[in-house]
């Protein structure tokens, strides 16, 4: 199967990743108005389109940084596609289904739609695991917001005040417990299922 090529609009994902000020400021000039224009018509407001943009921002951020994200559509149709699930997802909640403008014009492209799932995917992963790691005991969310931020275990044990075997070990069972919290849950296995 060949390689897909990665669109000219790369730019905005590398500039969302790298904290571009002129990206995000460009991002905003020029696709914010369709989604909140959107977001209007479908039972929302200026306040609530700009926290949802926001939120798929943070998305697209993590995407790009953690997943390294290589955009094979227009960046237009992406985030738009991105808002418009993420608002139709928020009216669903809210059992508010009042959507007068479904039928928006954007591309069927298959990468787009690809693209759009793997990004859904992710964000529910990242926030299943933020939710289950808010479940740990505070030892265990210490020791591993330490190790997410440092190289090094030996570095871990020195700033915790403990030794290095214990470090290890108790970073093994506090990972252990994460991963049996998560898989425990019944998004996970719907999850796994569309990964």
């Amino acid at each position: 199967m060949p390689e897909k090529k990665v669109h000219k609009d790369q730019r905005y994902i590398d500039g969302l990743a790298s904290n571009n000020s002129l990206i995000i400021h460009d991002i905003y000039e020029q696709f914010a108005p369709k989604i909140i224009q959107f977001i209007k018509n479908n039972s929302g407001n200026t306040e609530k389109a700009e926290d949802v943009i926001q939120e798929v921002l943070i998305a697209i951020y993590n995407q790009a940084t953690k997943k390294n994200l290589k955009l094979t559509c227009p960046f237009d149709a992406y985030f738009f596609l991105l808002c418009k699930r993420k608002w139709l997802n928020e009216l669903k909640k809210a059992k508010k289904l009042q959507v007068t403008n479904l039928n928006e014009e954007v591309s069927k492209d298959e990468a787009l739609e690809e693209l759009v799932l793997e990004a859904s995917v992710f964000e529910r992963k990242h926030q299943l695991l933020e939710k289950m790691f808010q479940q740990l005991g505070n030892a265990c969310k210490d020791l591993l917001k330490v190790c997410f931020s440092l190289q090094s275990m030996e570095e871990v044990a020195t700033k915790l005040g403990i030794s290095y075997a214990y470090a290890r070990k108790k970073k093994s069972q506090c990972i252990g417990k994460l991963t049996q919290l998560i898989s425990a849950t019944s998004e996970y296995n719907e999850l796994k299922n569309n990964s």
